[in-house]
């Protein structure tokens, strides 16, 4: 590392600890705040908090956004980190100039900073930065192929999102742990696969919380499973990591987490970067599914010398301004701390349960009585209405941001809305009919409970009541 009078000195006392470009939102984030009323501090943390959108009938309201299990909105530190860092960017170990030096060293250094988000081993786990966490399960399904053997099962589950569903069906034999009426993973059918397929299940792949039910698998007993029948187990954490503590390292024999993949644009980190995070010695055989620059260390026409890991995985030029971003969310999150952020967004939505609860022809899916070991998502139909018309409504009429749909989970919805495999098939032939779907809503810590109050009149008033 170039020493230069000033320059990197400046530097890292501005992003001290570990190059961190928040310094200045601590004493915003610390201050006391309520889960009631119009407005908080936290929502002074969140980019467009203040928006305003244009109804049908021309009226003004406050945008309320409850679609943040698909995309949070950025954090005001986010951006500001990334103008900071803006005129020092270089190119990331192609230069040896002052700014590649830099932004070399910032991109590094943002490795140890997510693995102690999540409690990693450094020693024994690599930190790979990728697009989003589709694009990691993809990456990791291409590694394990390579060397895969005679253990050629992938046991997923009938919750998962199609990103750990798709990527394992042309390289593996996929088994699906089922789930019970309400949508919670069996574990008793998941050993019951390990078991009969024991000595050949590669990988136990997961979500850590759904994207429909918010429902929280109980991921320590579902590793232990894993390992104890010989298995990996990845956990797909995109509605996981940015909304509970999270330790890959476990906190018994066997419960530890093998691999773990999530996106920064959900928690609350735009511009595209994704992570995944696995055993060293798994990257350091074969290639990765996209070559080129950057994963190599010498090439001629007849032989690869490829780079150490975890480069030979970063085809490219890697995405600096997005791993700016996902270190600046990581430590705003990590001042708040995520004990505090489960307990927020955990009394939002059982507020919101109980809001909802009280409106007539309201239908829940995926045991709704029950409010433990969930996160912030809530997905429900109005009786006799398509779910596309009640998110229209809500937006066009409130000012209200829902999803509506499947939510890329569609075999999972089809079991929560108890849709016959005869429908199913149905729908394969004539695909222009409309599909069966729900609405959810979803919570970030910035959501207030004067938010639900106007999302529960607004459905109050759609009902007729």
């Amino acid at each position: 590392m170039i020493e230069t009078s000033g320059v990197l000195r400046s530097w890292n006392l501005l992003l001290h600890p570990i190059y961190s470009v928040i310094s200045h939102v601590g004493g915003i984030i610390m201050l006391p705040f309520s889960l009631s009323g119009h407005r908080d501090n936290l929502r002074d943390l969140i980019a467009g908090s203040n928006l305003h959108v244009t109804l049908a009938n021309g009226k003004q309201v406050p945008l309320i956004n409850f679609d943040n299990a698909a995309t949070t909105p950025p954090l005001r530190s986010v951006l500001e980190a990334i103008e900071r860092f803006a005129p020092w960017y270089g190119s990331v170990h192609r230069g040896g100039g002052i700014k590649s030096e830099v932004t070399t060293r910032l991109y590094e250094e943002a490795r140890w900073l997510v693995a102690d988000f999540v409690d990693s081993d450094r020693d024994r786990n690599v930190v790979i930065f990728v697009k989003n966490t589709t694009e990691a399960i993809n990456k990791l399904a291409h590694r394990l192929a390579q060397n895969s053997g005679y253990r050629n099962i992938v046991i997923s589950t009938v919750m998962e999102h199609h990103s750990n569903d798709l990527p394992w069906r042309n390289k593996f034999r996929v088994l699906y742990a089922e789930v019970d009426e309400a949508g919670h993973l069996r574990l008793d059918d998941l050993e019951r696969k390990l078991k009969i397929s024991r000595g050949r299940v590669r990988l136990v792949t997961v979500t850590g919380a759904s994207n429909i039910t918010g429902h929280v698998n109980p991921i320590g007993e579902i590793a232990r499973l894993a390992h104890q029948y010989g298995a990996e187990i990845l956990v797909d954490g995109a509605q996981m990591v940015p909304h509970l503590p999270v330790s890959m390292k476990g906190f018994a024999d066997g419960e530890f987490i093998d691999y773990l993949a999530f996106s920064a644009h959900k928690m609350y980190a735009p511009f595209g970067t994704g992570v995944l995070i696995g055993p060293r010695k798994t990257f350091e055989r074969g290639h990765s599914e996209m070559v080129g620059g950057g994963t190599v260390e010498l090439v001629s026409h007849r032989q690869v010398r490829w780079a150490e890991v975890p480069h030979r995985d970063e085809a490219g030029t890697p995405n600096m301004m997005g791993v700016v971003a996902l270190t600046a969310a990581i430590q705003s999150l990590k001042r708040l701390g995520m004990q505090r952020v489960m307990e927020v967004e955990g009394k939002l939505a059982d507020y919101a349960r109980r809001c909802l609860s009280r409106v007539p022809r309201l239908v829940f899916y995926g045991d709704n009585q029950n409010h433990k070991n969930k996160v912030g998502i809530i997905s429900f139909n109005v009786l006799g209405v398509p779910h596309e018309t009640v998110a229209s409504y809500l937006a066009n009429e409130h000012g209200i941001a829902v999803r509506s749909g499947c939510f890329c989970a569609q075999p999972y919805v089809q079991r929560l809305l108890r849709v016959s495999p005869a429908e199913v098939e149905q729908a394969f032939v004539t695909p222009s009919k409309p599909h069966r779907g729900m609405v959810r809503i979803s919570f970030g810590f910035y959501n207030t409970t004067a938010e639900i109050d106007a999302l529960v009149n607004a459905l109050h008033a759609f009902s007729g009541c």
